[in-house]
């Protein structure tokens, strides 16, 4: 349901007045007020549909806001919401929300999160305020061919991607679009186009173009053009590291398969750093990513 849609059902619903409370938080960064915001609800009260947790995404204008449905022993169920629509699955949502609930001794420090792309284990370490996930199979798919036009989109030239390089779409949950870069001055170039960024993520069933270029071994830089502009370029991109990282292990790029740190966000001003490791597991690949997590702030919502 659109945002537009959602607030009309909100505001002609009657609804008993209802504190609905969050967290603030900064996922991919080891200090806060960088990386990605995420909103957190760890405990709706009961009876938060799914209109109200749409508009009260939009209200908070982040990325994702993530909705904590049920706890169980060893699991918890979430939601998880952008401004205008629900995911299956995303990356920061889920490190955030698993590291929020274990602060909070509500479940265990190593927990499997469910969500509708499925479950996902989730590793906390309070004490160093990072965390880790293992993320769902890699799945890439065939070569994207009109690269002229994922070049557009990004505005970009044809010549500024990587030659013998393909691009493919890439998902452990998520599907982004794998876009390589010749180099780091042409990443930093790079400017989305609302419109072509919108019709490429149309035409290739995905939900951005990761662009990504080789720095050395372990070290990549990437950003990521969302398909829609209440997004516009996100500072840190969980469910595109994980493909990227298999990515690049099936390419022997940047020393893959073993571990990666992808620094995404710098020029939108939230610096982030995503670690990826991808092992190779009976014949497919195994991949695990994480980051640092800060919990900085908290509040209410007024709903009613």
């Amino acid at each position: 349901m659109s945002y537009t849609r959602a607030r009309a059902s909100l505001a002609t619903a009657i609804l008993p007045a209802v504190e609905v409370a969050f967290r603030l938080l900064d996922v991919f960064t080891e200090a806060p007020f960088a990386g990605n915001q995420l909103c957190v609800v760890p405990k709706p009260p009961d009876g938060l549909d799914s209109v109200t947790m749409s508009v009260l995404a939009n209200e908070i204008g982040f990325s994702e806001t993530t909705f904590v449905t049920a706890i169980r022993p060893g699991g918890y169920d979430v939601r998880i919401f952008t401004p205008d629509a629900e995911l299956p699955f995303a990356g920061h949502p889920t490190l955030g929300t698993a590291f929020t609930l274990a602060s909070e001794g509500r479940v265990t420090p190593n927990v499997v999160q469910t969500s509708a792309a499925g479950e996902v284990h989730v590793e906390i370490d309070l004490d160093a305020g990072f965390a880790w996930m293992m993320q769902p199979p890699p799945d890439l798919g065939d070569s994207f061919e009109d690269r002229a036009a994922v070049a557009r989109a990004a505005g970009l030239e044809p010549e500024d991607l990587t030659d013998g390089l393909p691009i493919v779409s890439g998902s452990t949950g998520l599907p982004h679009l794998m876009v390589p870069v010749r180099d780091e001055d042409a990443v930093r170039l790079a400017v989305r186009d609302d419109a072509l960024c919108s019709a490429m993520c149309a035409a290739t069933g995905t939900e951005s173009l990761y662009l990504f270029t080789v720095r050395g071994d372990g070290d990549v830089m990437a950003r990521m053009f969302d398909r829609g502009a209440n997004i516009g370029e996100d500072p840190a991109t969980g469910s595109a590291a994980g493909p990227l990282g298999a990515y690049l292990a099936t390419h022997g790029l940047a020393g893959m398969p073993g571990r990666v740190v992808i620094a995404q966000g710098e020029m939108v001003g939230r610096p982030s750093f995503l670690h990826v490791v991808v092992e190779e597991d009976v014949g497919r690949q195994a991949v695990r990513v994480g980051g640092g997590v800060r919990i900085v702030g908290e509040g209410s919502f007024r709903v009613g």
